[in-house]
Protein backbone atom coordinates (compact mmCIF):
# COMPACT_ATOMS: atom_id res chain seq x y z
CA UNK A 1 0.00 0.00 0.00
CA UNK A 2 1.28 3.33 -0.76
CA UNK A 3 1.73 6.17 1.78
CA UNK A 4 -0.05 9.08 0.91
CA UNK A 5 1.99 12.62 0.24
CA UNK A 6 2.51 14.74 3.67
CA UNK A 7 3.06 18.04 3.43
CA UNK A 8 6.04 19.36 4.49
CA UNK A 9 6.86 22.34 6.28
CA UNK A 10 8.60 25.46 4.30
CA UNK A 11 12.10 26.22 4.34
CA UNK A 12 11.71 29.68 3.49
CA UNK A 13 12.21 31.70 6.71
CA UNK A 14 9.42 34.22 5.18
CA UNK A 15 7.00 31.30 4.40
CA UNK A 16 3.60 31.53 5.71
CA UNK A 17 3.14 27.89 5.89
CA UNK A 18 3.23 24.52 4.63
CA UNK A 19 4.08 22.88 0.52
CA UNK A 20 1.29 20.39 -0.17
CA UNK A 21 2.66 17.95 -2.76
CA UNK A 22 0.78 17.71 -6.52
CA UNK A 23 -0.40 14.76 -8.08
CA UNK A 24 1.87 11.60 -7.54
CA UNK A 25 0.46 9.36 -10.02
CA UNK A 26 -0.42 6.05 -7.45
CA UNK A 27 -3.57 5.46 -5.46
CA UNK A 28 -3.10 6.10 -1.58
CA UNK A 29 -5.17 2.92 -0.69
CA UNK A 30 -4.42 0.36 -3.55
CA UNK A 31 -0.51 1.67 -4.84
CA UNK A 32 -2.16 1.27 -8.19
CA UNK A 33 -0.52 4.04 -10.90
CA UNK A 34 -3.41 6.58 -12.14
CA UNK A 35 -2.79 6.95 -15.49
CA UNK A 36 -3.20 10.29 -17.42
CA UNK A 37 -6.38 11.72 -17.80
CA UNK A 38 -7.75 9.27 -15.31
CA UNK A 39 -10.73 10.20 -13.10
CA UNK A 40 -9.69 10.04 -9.00
CA UNK A 41 -10.62 11.80 -6.05
CA UNK A 42 -7.87 14.48 -4.40
CA UNK A 43 -8.53 15.03 -0.78
CA UNK A 44 -6.79 17.23 1.62
CA UNK A 45 -6.28 16.42 5.50
CA UNK A 46 -4.65 17.66 8.68
CA UNK A 47 -1.91 16.12 10.26
CA UNK A 48 0.62 16.52 13.15
CA UNK A 49 2.89 17.65 10.22
CA UNK A 50 0.58 19.87 8.46
CA UNK A 51 -1.33 19.65 5.56
CA UNK A 52 -1.73 15.79 3.89
CA UNK A 53 -2.65 14.96 0.73
CA UNK A 54 -4.58 11.85 -0.77
CA UNK A 55 -4.57 10.95 -4.44
CA UNK A 56 -7.11 7.49 -4.58
CA UNK A 57 -8.69 6.05 -7.78
CA UNK A 58 -12.22 6.30 -7.94
CA UNK A 59 -12.85 2.31 -7.72
CA UNK A 60 -10.67 2.77 -3.92
CA UNK A 61 -12.82 6.37 -3.23
CA UNK A 62 -15.03 3.72 -1.03
CA UNK A 63 -12.70 2.06 0.55
CA UNK A 64 -11.21 5.24 2.49
CA UNK A 65 -11.62 5.57 5.95
CA UNK A 66 -12.47 8.54 7.94
CA UNK A 67 -13.35 10.91 5.49
CA UNK A 68 -15.53 12.73 8.45
CA UNK A 69 -11.96 14.23 9.03
CA UNK A 70 -10.90 15.51 5.83
CA UNK A 71 -10.65 19.34 5.20
CA UNK A 72 -12.18 18.90 1.86
CA UNK A 73 -12.51 16.55 -1.18
CA UNK A 74 -12.67 16.45 -5.15
CA UNK A 75 -12.48 15.01 -8.19
CA UNK A 76 -9.60 15.42 -10.44
CA UNK A 77 -8.24 14.13 -13.60
CA UNK A 78 -4.56 13.20 -13.61
CA UNK A 79 -2.19 15.26 -15.32
CA UNK A 80 -0.37 14.24 -18.53
CA UNK A 81 3.23 15.64 -18.04
CA UNK A 82 3.57 17.81 -21.21
CA UNK A 83 0.27 19.71 -20.98
CA UNK A 84 0.41 23.23 -19.32
CA UNK A 85 -0.91 23.54 -15.66
CA UNK A 86 -4.56 24.81 -14.85
CA UNK A 87 -6.19 25.72 -11.72
CA UNK A 88 -9.55 23.36 -11.24
CA UNK A 89 -11.62 25.47 -8.42
CA UNK A 90 -14.63 23.76 -7.11
CA UNK A 91 -16.15 26.79 -5.23
CA UNK A 92 -17.77 24.27 -2.80
CA UNK A 93 -14.76 22.56 -2.08
CA UNK A 94 -13.24 26.26 -1.55
CA UNK A 95 -16.11 27.38 0.61
CA UNK A 96 -15.81 24.27 2.90
CA UNK A 97 -12.54 24.26 3.50
CA UNK A 98 -12.67 27.79 4.45
CA UNK A 99 -15.16 27.31 7.02
CA UNK A 100 -13.41 24.51 8.40
CA UNK A 101 -10.21 26.43 9.07
CA UNK A 102 -12.05 29.27 10.81
CA UNK A 103 -11.36 27.72 14.56
CA UNK A 104 -7.62 27.69 14.06
CA UNK A 105 -4.96 29.31 15.97
CA UNK A 106 -1.32 28.71 13.85
CA UNK A 107 0.17 31.82 12.14
CA UNK A 108 0.65 29.24 9.32
CA UNK A 109 -2.94 28.24 8.79
CA UNK A 110 -4.37 31.70 10.28
CA UNK A 111 -2.50 32.80 6.97
CA UNK A 112 -3.43 30.33 4.36
CA UNK A 113 -7.23 30.90 5.56
CA UNK A 114 -6.64 34.85 5.26
CA UNK A 115 -5.15 34.25 1.25
CA UNK A 116 -8.06 31.84 0.95
CA UNK A 117 -10.73 34.44 1.84
CA UNK A 118 -9.49 36.88 -0.35
CA UNK A 119 -9.75 34.37 -2.87
CA UNK A 120 -13.48 33.83 -2.38
CA UNK A 121 -13.92 37.32 -1.70
CA UNK A 122 -12.44 37.83 -5.55
CA UNK A 123 -14.88 34.78 -6.85
CA UNK A 124 -18.08 36.93 -5.01
CA UNK A 125 -18.58 33.88 -2.81
CA UNK A 126 -17.64 36.01 0.71
CA UNK A 127 -18.77 39.69 0.85
CA UNK A 128 -17.26 41.83 3.34
CA UNK A 129 -19.19 43.69 5.79
CA UNK A 130 -17.20 45.61 8.21
CA UNK A 131 -13.56 46.02 10.36
CA UNK A 132 -13.01 45.84 13.71
CA UNK A 133 -10.15 45.55 16.65
CA UNK A 134 -9.88 43.30 18.73
CA UNK A 135 -6.37 44.82 20.51
CA UNK A 136 -3.64 44.75 17.84
CA UNK A 137 -5.43 42.36 15.79
CA UNK A 138 -7.81 43.58 12.89
CA UNK A 139 -11.08 41.24 12.54
CA UNK A 140 -12.73 41.15 9.23
CA UNK A 141 -16.69 40.48 9.52
CA UNK A 142 -17.47 38.65 6.45
CA UNK A 143 -20.96 36.47 5.05
CA UNK A 144 -20.60 33.56 2.63
CA UNK A 145 -23.19 33.96 -0.02
CA UNK A 146 -26.69 33.38 0.32
CA UNK A 147 -26.01 32.90 3.67
CA UNK A 148 -26.45 35.72 6.91
CA UNK A 149 -24.82 34.11 9.63
CA UNK A 150 -21.44 36.86 10.00
CA UNK A 151 -17.97 35.09 9.90
CA UNK A 152 -14.52 36.62 11.14
CA UNK A 153 -11.81 36.84 9.32
CA UNK A 154 -8.40 37.62 11.10
CA UNK A 155 -5.58 39.99 9.01
CA UNK A 156 -2.55 38.62 9.86
CA UNK A 157 -1.21 41.26 7.90
CA UNK A 158 0.69 39.36 5.43
CA UNK A 159 3.76 40.60 3.59
CA UNK A 160 3.97 40.09 -0.45
CA UNK A 161 6.29 36.94 -0.14
CA UNK A 162 3.75 35.49 2.28
CA UNK A 163 0.86 36.40 0.63
CA UNK A 164 3.05 34.45 -2.66
CA UNK A 165 3.87 31.68 -0.70
CA UNK A 166 0.48 31.06 0.22
CA UNK A 167 -0.90 31.58 -2.96
CA UNK A 168 1.33 29.13 -4.29
CA UNK A 169 0.26 26.48 -1.69
CA UNK A 170 -3.91 26.63 -3.02
CA UNK A 171 -2.56 26.96 -6.11
CA UNK A 172 -0.81 23.32 -5.71
CA UNK A 173 -3.84 22.17 -3.53
CA UNK A 174 -6.29 22.33 -6.67
CA UNK A 175 -4.57 22.25 -9.47
CA UNK A 176 -5.61 19.74 -11.90
CA UNK A 177 -4.14 19.32 -15.80
CA UNK A 178 -7.24 19.25 -18.28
Amino acid sequence: MSTPTAAKPSTNPLSSGYQVARPQGRCAISGREIAPDERFMAALRETAEGFERLDVSMEHWEQLEDKANLLGFWQATMPRPEQKKKLFIDDEVLCGLFERLAEVTEPAKLNFRFVLGLILMRKRLIQYDATHQEGEHEIWSVRLKGRTDPMELLNPKLNEQQVMDVSRQLSEIMSEEI
